[in-house]
């Protein structure tokens, strides 16, 4: 079989040689007109300089406003616009080019739950001199395809600060903020002073927090289409809570005579150690909500971001009874769901508990925050694969992924190679990556920010993001596992597992089509995925892979995107297939590259 494969192989190569032309062998997309392929000469990142939208998500229907700005004037070009869905153009229109800047608006498609791409051409005497990329997601349920951000740092702000912070994770397409650590208490959220939330408050590190910066970030959020979720925990409180009014009866403890209550130990210069309480103790439940109603009272938050602190061992309650802490999990989110109809994310460290709240829970998604019992990128997609499992494929997943974590001890810049390979197995996948905030999370301490990100990464990342959104459909939109699996002909080697010195490939289906993922793992220096030392190799570009799949079905169409070229946009593949065999040929491989395989009907 391998020796026949590469006969057909070779000559697929000799009539089909012009892989990037629309007029090579077998169907190719009637839509995209490729037209970088038409002027070669385009100069990318010579005159546009930043595109974005006014929002992070749309509903269907609304206008979408756009800007683009320029690095010097122009005058008398023109700017060809394009709006696809995956491979398709849904409309195009022309603009005429002047001054500083570019505003135009598209109203929305009224399909619900769809992601798009607009691309923008420059063209001077017909030909194009630059373009730049923007996804655009239409779905109103943020929790459908969740991209998840946080914000730590809240002392006294003025509204540029905030605006500044709120506008880069809007270019990322971030639905969702978590406001972490951002109150006074535990058990107490928010300090009231007079029956008035308190100006300013310490938060459990002794940091300086703002009423007004919260308050100001959560409206800054909603005008950018964003989620702001309150994050708290569902069983902590301070040494000092029993003087406000919980009790000690309701707490969890480290033996059936209730001894020593059990804690999460804490530095000693900070506020408290974080005490455990019964989460399915009705009184405990029942405090807690109500002091969580009178923080949506005071701040128009939309949801509660509700975090635990992993398997803690056997516990019991005051009475002796042994505890279960994941079956509490559901019954207390039953119980503040009704009370309180808002979103819910729950956290599930290290998997703890994600089976019941996949479940049993009124979340919006799943959320999970990754350790080392899984430290492969195999392990990432294991993870995405088992809660949809868990949730019947009805939810999606977020993974709170803690990048470059020892290199981050000390000042620094985050390895590129490592986050990149580490979001393109995520984003293959079908999950995305809680990593993007003021900065970038190196540590389970949201403020920790020994590492910056440099300005290539923030570009590459900005690509990553739009190809999320705009191919969300193909990705994360109830996708299931196909039977079909890529082989490569000759090298670099194609595994259907993640491993070192080799393209790991896996395949999805969706509405009929079969997606083909391929991830670079050829120079690989290590496979966990948090790239602990910031050493992760960055990968040698391959050009010209060849790969083939068995299949009889009569193929239409085959194409191809990347985040890494074209700044994301669809190409059409020439391909042949023969004798059950389809062949076709990547035509670069940086370290992710999707492609997808569309039949006859």
């Amino acid at each position: 079989m391998r020796t026949s494969r590469m006969m057909r192989m070779a000559v697929f190569l000799v009539t089909c040689t012009a892989i990037w032309t629309t007029t090579a062998c077998g169907s190719v997309s009637d839509n995209v007109s490729n037209l970088q392929q038409k002027n070669v000469q385009i100069q990318r990142g010579s005159l546009l300089e930043e595109l974005s939208t006014d929002k992070a998500a749309y509903k269907p229907g609304e206008d979408v406003k756009f800007q683009l700005k320029f690095k010097e004037p122009v005058s008398g070009g023109m700017f060809h616009i394009r709006y696809l869905h995956l491979d398709q153009i849904v409309k195009e229109e022309r603009l005429k080019a002047e001054g500083n800047q570019l505003t135009w608006s598209w109203k929305a498609p009224e399909d619900e739950g769809r992601g798009f791409m607009a691309e923008v051409f420059y063209e001077e005497d017909g030909k194009a001199a630059d373009q730049l990329n923007i996804a655009v997601d239409v779905s109103s349920d943020w929790g459908e395809f969740p991209r998840y951000g946080y914000l730590a740092d809240f002392p006294a702000m003025n509204q540029d600060e905030m605006s500044r912070v709120i506008e880069r994770l809007n270019r990322f397409h971030i639905n969702g903020i978590q406001f972490y650590d951002w109150q006074n208490k535990h058990q107490e959220p928010i300090r009231f002073e007079e029956g008035k939330p308190a100006a300013e408050w310490k938060d459990i590190a002794n940091r300086p927090v703002a009423f007004q910066t919260v308050k100001g970030y959560i409206d800054l959020s909603h005008i950018h289409g964003m989620k702001a979720m309150n994050y708290n925990l569902l069983f902590g409180a301070y040494a000092d809570a029993e003087k406000e009014g919980v009790k000690r009866e309701w707490g969890l403890f480290k033996d059936p005579t209730h001894a020593e209550q059990d804690k999460h130990p804490l530095p000693k210069e900070w506020a408290s150690d974080i005490y455990m309480y019964d989460p399915s103790n009705p009184e405990w439940q029942n405090y807690l909500i109500d002091k969580e109603l009178k923080t949506f009272e005071a701040l128009p938050f939309d949801g509660w971001h509700v975090d635990q602190l992993g398997d803690r061992g056997m516990l019991w309650n005051y009475d002796g009874r042994s505890i279960s802490m994941a079956e509490t999990y559901p019954v207390f989110l039953k119980t503040a769901k009704e009370k309180l109809n808002v979103d819910y994310v729950m956290n599930a460290v290290g998997q703890f508990g994600q089976e019941l709240i996949a479940r049993d829970a009124p979340v919006k998604f799943l959320y999970t925050e990754v350790w080392g019992n899984h430290p492969g990128y195999q392990n990432l997609k294991e993870v995405i694969d088992e809660n949809s499992k868990y949730s019947e494929n009805q939810l999606n997943t977020v993974l709170a992924a803690y990048m470059d974590y020892h290199f981050s001890d000390s000042p620094g810049e985050f390895n590129t190679p490592g986050i990149l390979l580490t979001d393109a197995v995520i984003f293959a996948s079908g999950g995305s990556h809680l990593e993007l905030g003021e900065n970038m999370l190196s540590k389970e301490y949201f403020p920790h920010k020994n590492l910056s990100l440099s300005p290539d990464l923030e570009k590459q990342l900005i690509h990553y993001y739009d190809f999320l959104v705009a191919y969300q459909n193909l990705l994360r939109d109830q996708t299931e596992d196909s039977i079909l699996q890529a082989e490569g002909m000759g090298e670099p080697a194609v595994s259907h597992q993640a491993e070192q010195g080799k393209v790991w490939s896996f395949t999805k289906r969706k509405d009929g089509k079969d997606i083909f993922h391929f991830i670079n793992f050829t120079e690989a220096s290590t496979m966990d995925w948090n790239d602990n030392y910031g050493k992760q190799t960055e990968p040698v570009e391959r050009l010209n892979v060849s790969v083939s799949v068995e299949m009889d079905k009569p193929v239409a169409k085959v194409w191809f995107a990347s985040p890494d070229y074209d700044k994301g946009s669809p190409q059409s593949l020439a391909f042949s297939q023969q004798d059950g065999i389809l062949q076709w040929e990547l035509p670069k491989l940086k370290y992710w590259d999707m492609v997808v395989v569309e039949y006859k009907e």
